[in-house]
Formats: C-alpha cells, sequence, structure tokens
C-alpha cells in the first residue's frame, strides 16, 4: 500500500478532495493523511468518512517545536514549516514503512506506484522543477519542488527527514536569505549532502506551469499521453501540479500565475480535466457539509475589468489570457 500525506485548510478545501478522488481512481492500493489545519476543514472531512484517508487535526498533530515558531511565520510559512513534520509524525504516529508528502494542488491522472518503484533501494525520493528556460527559478525556488517527496521509514531516510524539520523549525520564510527559501531551497544539495537520495527521472510526474510549455498531451486509450516538444519521447501524465490555480470573481479562474504561458493543448488536456474535477468535488462538499464554502476567491479578476478591451474580449471568448470562465470549460469554447 502507498501512504501519502498532504495539507490544506477549508481554502483549499475543493482542491484537496479534488486530489483525493484522483489517487481513488488511479491508485488501487493507498491511504492518505490529511492534516485539516483549520476546525472547519476537520470538521467537514470528518463528516465525509472519507474510506482511504485518516483526518488529523491541528490539535492531534502540533508539537511544542512548531507551537513556539507559528507566532514567526504568516499562514504560507507556517504551512511550508510543517510540511516535514508532517510526513514524520504519519512515519513515527502511524509506524508507516514509507510516506509521500503530496501538495493538495496535485491532480493524478496516473498511477504514482510507477514513481515509487523507480527508488528502488534509496530511501528519499524527490522531483525537479525542470524548468522551461525562459521561467528558470532555480537560484530564487530552488532546483527541485517539494510537491511529491517519498521518505521511507530507514536510517538514511529518517536522516534526511530529520535534518529537513529541523532545518524548517530553524528558519522557513517567503523570502531568499543566504541561499535559503521557504522550505525548497534545502533540497537543492541533498544528492550530495546525503546517501540514498534519488532524482525522480519520470517526464510524467511534477508537469506545472513553469515547465508544462515543453510539451504536448493527447488523451490515448483512456491514459493521458505526454510527448516532449524537442524529441518527441512520450510519457504517461503521472500527476500535474496546478500551481497558482485559484478561483476569481465573476465565476471565473486564475488558472496559473499571469507570467506563465499556456497553450490550447494544455488547456484542453490539463486544465479542463482539473475543473471537472473541482466541480465534483464541489458538489460533493454541498451535499455533505451546509453552508461551506470551499475555497478563497481572489481580486485578481479586478485586472481584466480596468480595461474595457481586456473585458470585452473576455466576454466574447470567455478568457482572457490566464482568466477562463467556468463556462468556457463546460461548454466546449477552448
Amino acid at each position: 500500500m502507498l501512504n501519502f500525506c498532504t495539507l490544506f485548510n477549508t481554502t483549499y478545501f475543493s482542491r484537496g478532495l479534488a486530489m483525493y478522488r484522483s489517487l481513488e481512481q488511479t491508485c488501487p492500493d493507498f491511504h492518505l493523511y490529511i492534516f485539516a489545519f483549520d476546525s472547519h476543514c476537520y470538521d467537514a472531512l470528518s463528516s465525509m468518512a472519507l474510506p482511504k484517508a485518516t483526518i488529523i487535526s491541528l490539535a492531534e498533530f502540533e508539537n511544542e517545536a512548531l507551537l513556539a515558531v507559528k507566532p514567526t511565520r504568516t499562514e504560507q510559512e507556517y504551512c511550508w514549516t510543517a510540511a516535514s513534520s508532517t510526513i514524520k509524525h504519519c512515519i513515527a504516529y502511524f509506524n508507516l514503512d514509507h510516506c509521500t508528502y503530496v501538495d493538495a494542488d496535485l491532480l493524478f491522472f496516473s498511477n504514482p506506484q510507477v514513481l515509487i518503484d523507480e527508488m528502488g533501494e534509496k530511501s528519499v525520493l524527490i522531483t525537479e522543477h525542470r524548468y522551461t528556460p525562459c521561467y528558470d527559478q532555480s537560484a530564487t525556488s530552488g532546483i527541485y519542488c517539494v510537491q511529491f517527496m517519498t521518505f521511507k521509514n530507514t536510517p538514511e531516510g529518517m536522516e534526511v527527514l530529520n535534518w529537513w524539520v529541523d532545518a524548517c523549525l530553524a528558519w522557513c520564510y517567503a523570502r531568499m536569505e543566504e541561499g535559503k527559501f521557504g522550505d525548497q531551497k534545502y533540497l537543492d544539495d541533498w544528492t550530495t549532502r546525503f546517501s540514498g537520495v534519488h532524482v525522480c527521472q519520470h517526464l510524467g510526474a511534477g508537469i506545472a506551469p513553469w515547465n508544462v510549455q515543453q510539451y504536448n498531451f493527447k488523451l490515448q486509450s483512456g491514459k493521458s499521453r505526454g510527448q516532449v516538444l524537442a524529441d518527441h519521447q512520450e510519457f504517461d501524465l503521472v500527476f500535474y501540479h496546478y500551481h497558482g490555480f485559484s478561483y476569481s470573481s465573476n465565476n471565473s479562474y486564475m488558472i496559473a500565475p499571469a507570467g506563465y504561458q499556456l497553450g490550447r493543448n494544455q488547456i484542453k488536456h490539463i486544465y479542463k480535466a482539473y475543473v471537472r474535477a473541482l466541480s465534483i468535488a464541489e458538489s460533493q462538499i454541498k451535499i455533505t457539509v451546509e453552508g461551506l464554502t470551499p475555497y478563497h476567491i481572489n481580486n485578481e479578476f479586478a485586472w481584466v475589468r480596468k480595461v474595457l478591451s481586456r473585458y470585452l474580449v473576455f466576454f466574447v471568448l470567455g478568457y482572457y489570457k490566464n482568466f477562463y470562465t467556468k463556462r468556457s470549460f463546460q461548454y466546449g469554447f477552448i
């Protein structure tokens, strides 16, 4: 069985549930430990009685070390600080032989077992950003991404995990300082600092807005397949990281940060699937939990409304740059 953990609060509820459902659809044997980062999220998740999930409250999870640094971190910084500790908590408290941390804004398209198998005898698995050159942020955001990370309960695996937990407790902020940034830049030298660290080679792991420009996608025999534009190498898409996806006003979405360029192929094969998954998750939440809004609406749409020509294009086409209406996905305008 594959063991996963994740963390999110009410504003990420629909995304977290969509991620869980995608694991149900692609991974026959798994368990997901969900750390609910507010009481509304915990109550709602508990009421849903997800068969392959264990819901963990902050009261169960937070220890003295985390509580001591919590006042010094923003909400985002505290989530980054806590991510490594969620993995350690799962391995220790539930006596797991391994645990994989996954971001709540992932969606799985095929079984992630292939990624765990790729590790072989290694004890830690990390994934690269694989930036498209024009978006290379290695110097500031790191070579590797805290999105899908596996730690085995071995001396080698726990050495790396304990080091990371301690480092994040000591310093984890949303700024560059002495070669550090959040919890992520710490990973840059793991392949030389530690033994037993494997860098994932599967091209279908970690497709995201910062690298998706390098690929085209298609549906083949019911599977999402990717192709490298440079050399036409094909691969099964395992998961996509919907970094920066958010709900906006006017019943629309900002599907990625404005700086990333996304093509029609990626919108059709990657983002349409996510909007569908989110809509299903929202419906399931609405049936189970009365009066809960499982997302946060940003104010970014004001940028579109600010210029009449932008708004007219958005109104007519259903999208403008990375802003898309829900109906454009639902009724096939893209």
